[in-house]
């Protein structure tokens, strides 16, 4: 875990992060949102849509990225969150979550992540880079 800037080191792997990506749990996300279209919360919607199954929406695989930062640094200010969505992350299926530090500048309390989301065959679905400020303590 990580409280201050002074507890980050050049290279750590993050702890990984299994999120939870049941239909039930997209559903109850969509309702939250107020939002929750065919294409996320029934499979075969999505697969006549062309889809290999129902997707987790690109704002929650987001939040599950940053779930993954505050869980490793609870006091941590996430700045930004910058994504590239290469595949569809599919609902019912296990993905991890993954980051390693690429950048610290104590002077400003600054952390830069390189952050993904994998599948259970390995492959990236998401990759990109997440910017933290942490208390300098």
């Amino acid at each position: 875990m990580a409280d201050t800037i002074k507890d980050v080191e050049f290279g750590v792997e993050l702890p990984n992060f299994v999120p939870d990506t049941s239909l039930e749990n997209v559903k109850r996300f969509g309702r939250f949102v107020g939002w929750g279209g065919p294409r996320f919360t029934d499979h075969e919607a999505a697969r006549k849509e062309g889809f290999p199954g129902a997707l987790i929406p690109g704002v929650m695989s987001q939040g599950f990225l940053g779930a993954m930062i505050h869980r490793w640094a609870p006091g941590a200010v996430i700045n930004s969150i910058d994504t590239i969505f290469r595949a569809p992350v599919l609902v019912d299926q296990p993905h991890t979550i993954t980051g390693v530090v690429t950048d610290i500048n104590e002077e400003e309390g600054t952390v830069e992540i390189d952050i993904s989301i994998t599948n259970e065959a390995d492959e990236t679905r998401v990759f990109g880079t997440a910017t933290a400020t942490f208390p300098k303590g």
